[in-house]
């Protein structure tokens, strides 16, 4: 009998043991190099990492669901506005760590350290060079300039990339200001708003459009594309890096947080701190042509650093949450679709 209770409690204690050696992530990341990402995290730490991925919105609306009894652990997901969100509904806790507070720049650490971001992507401004002076369109206020009227393209002014870059402005230069913005950018307006980034690229370099707003790394994937029709289009074109002599170059996010109900919580905290490694920044860079957030973080993208440095925007990342209620609501008033 003291046996069979001795060798239970030993039962209990090693699956007490294995459950602490194990991560579950919910990740809207779906890039095959994130493989290497993720399989380095468990060879350094020894701790097993299983996956769920899905769109970043229902894995949010999943992780509301499924409330106290989730067994997620950690959030990955792009862009500052939707882990802003996840904030709001209340699903992440603040983490104290060393690692954290020393690797990523302060602007990286949302306000309450409930979320960060792990690598980034620029907003830029792409050109058709046959039609348009890059001199025309140097900062993103010169995409409202009359100038530019019947050449401005851009995805919805719902989607959350947009959002963000909108709430950077109002942050900048005040909501009057960015309202007249916006207005101005829909009177410029080629055609209604449609599709994506790599959508508005090619519409410009097919004459459709003069300029477009796209993420960087849309840019960088059909230039490191070997394809004929995509090398045209990057032949018919050039990128600027907005604001570089004001406040820099509009930047957001891949970034996680840690989940108020996480039953694996130091693993969790472990797995941020990976994510700040140069081997981890170089995993995030490869996987979808991101900057590493990391000072000194080795950049081995050649695609990526072939672009050069520029003028970054250093606006804390929660700000870009923040101000995106108030951001829907100038695009709705000025008929921003």
């Amino acid at each position: 009998m003291r046996h069979s209770i001795l060798t239970l409690v030993l039962a209990g204690l090693l699956s007490t043991q294995a459950a602490a050696q194990e991560l579950n992530l919910y990740s809207s990341r779906h890039y095959q190099t994130d493989e290497a990402l993720y399989s380095g995290f468990t060879k350094a730490a020894g701790i097993k990492l299983n996956r769920i991925e899905a769109g970043e919105d229902p894995l949010i609306a999943r992780i509301i669901n499924e409330g106290a009894a989730s067994p997620a652990d950690v959030l990955v997901t792009v862009d500052a506005g939707r882990l802003w969100r996840a904030e709001q509904a209340g699903l992440f806790q603040p983490i104290q760590s060393k690692v954290l507070a020393e690797r990523l720049p302060a602007n990286m650490l949302a306000a309450g350290n409930q979320w960060f971001g792990f690598s980034a992507r620029a907003r830029v401004i792409v050109y058709n060079k046959l039609t348009v002076n890059p001199a025309d369109v140097q900062n993103y206020e010169d995409l409202a300039n009359p100038k530019l009227k019947g050449k401005v393209c851009t995805r919805s002014g719902g989607h959350i990339y947009n959002l963000s870059l909108m709430s950077a402005l109002i942050e900048h230069n005040g909501e009057a200001k960015a309202e007249q913005w916006a207005k101005g950018v829909v009177d410029n307006f080629a055609r209604a708003p449609k599709g994506g980034d790599t959508d508005q690229i090619k519409a410009v370099a097919s004459g459709e459009c003069g300029v477009a707003i796209s993420n960087s790394y849309y840019y960088v994937r059909l230039l490191k594309s070997t394809k004929p029709e995509d090398q045209k289009v990057i032949a018919a074109t050039g990128l600027i890096w907005p604001n570089q002599k004001t406040t820099g170059t509009h930047m957001n996010v891949s970034g996680a947080g840690v989940i108020k109900t996480a039953k694996n919580k130091d693993a969790a905290i472990k797995f941020l701190e990976y994510l700040t490694s140069n081997e981890a920044q170089t995993y995030f860079a490869e996987g979808n042509n991101e900057w590493p957030v990391v000072k000194g973080a080795p950049l081995n993208n050649k695609a990526l650093a072939s672009l050069g440095t520029f003028k970054m925007d250093t606006l804390n990342i929660g700000v870009l949450g923040k101000n995106q209620p108030t951001a829907q609501k100038i695009f709705d008033r000025v008929g921003y679709k």
